[in-house]
């Protein structure tokens, strides 16, 4: 009984080793705001320059255990896991003493919420489940899983339901489902914007009058971004290109007008006036 209980927790030790790993690459990968891995463990526990290799270096360890825990069926890797998540439990425990305010960042930026109880919680959970592996057949993970039967479903829908009890960033997901910040409190990442600027008809229509493909400046004013480009005017003068794209959308507006060194409109009504360029970009 026990055997079967142990061996229906594989999948979701696996599933739980997989899933962290993605998110904190994703969340390394896409930073969407300067400084958010000092509010996420354990790069909350480093000096900042090692902040980003911390995560990194956390989820390539999931990676290589849940790899192991797959592919073989060594007791190295069972022991290696049971002992990352009894370290995690730590390292936990520590970040919620020494910073009561960071998020355990288990699962990269979703992860955002100070640690609790609950936390805490999960992993004592899967350390539990990860020795309980060491009593289940020495074969690696993919054939386990493959014997499993219906007999062990009890065992693993349990276990599931267990780790989302414990897991408020299953709450969190929802709230932000749920809840659609207006378009200019929204974070979008230049590059984004930069990407629907370039594949517009506006961008092809003016590229023949830039100087160059990079943008000399960028801001953003509510739902648009605007870049600027070298150019020259059809009489040969150097003038500013100033682009506008718009934040949301699957096929956002894009606008465009060519001022001087001054500001003023080398081209006047390409641009609405709605949409003032700021003097001080």
């Amino acid at each position: 009984m026990l055997t079967t209980i142990a061996a229906a927790q594989l999948p979701v030790v696996f599933l739980l080793l997989a899933a962290g790993t993605v998110a904190k690459i994703w969340t390394v990968a896409r930073e969407t705001e300067p400084g958010m891995l000092s509010r996420l463990g354990p790069a909350v526990l480093v000096p900042e320059r090692w902040r980003t290799p911390a995560m990194l270096g956390c989820a390539l360890g999931e990676l290589f255990l849940a790899s192991g825990l797959l592919l073989t069926g060594h007791p190295f890797f069972r022991w290696g896991i049971a002992g990352f998540f009894a370290v995690s439990t730590y390292v936990l425990w520590e970040l919620r003493r020494r910073r009561p305010d960071a998020g355990c960042g288990c699962f990269g930026e979703v992860s955002a919420l100070p640690v609790g109880r609950r936390s805490l919680g999960r992993t004592m959970v899967l350390t539990a489940m990860a020795l309980g592996l060491l009593w289940t057949p020495e074969v690696p993970g993919w054939v386990a899983m493959a014997d499993l039967t219906w007999t062990h479903a009890p065992a693993m829908l349990a276990g599931l339901l267990v780790l989302a009890a414990l897991s408020p960033e299953i709450e969190e997901t929802v709230a932000r489902l749920r809840y659609r910040a207006p378009c200019e409190q929204r974070r979008l990442d230049p590059a984004t914007a930069l990407g629907r600027l370039r594949s517009s008809t506006v961008w092809r229509s003016h590229e023949g009058v830039l100087a160059s493909k990079e943008p000399v400046d960028s801001w953003r004013e509510l739902c648009w971004r605007f870049f600027v480009y070298p150019g020259s005017s059809h009489a040969g003068d150097p003038v500013e290109v100033v682009f506008a794209v718009y934040l949301s959308g699957r096929h956002p507006a894009v606008r465009v007008a060519m001022v001087d060194s001054d500001g003023r409109p080398v081209t006047p009504g390409t641009l609405a006036e709605s949409l003032p360029i700021s003097a001080g970009h």
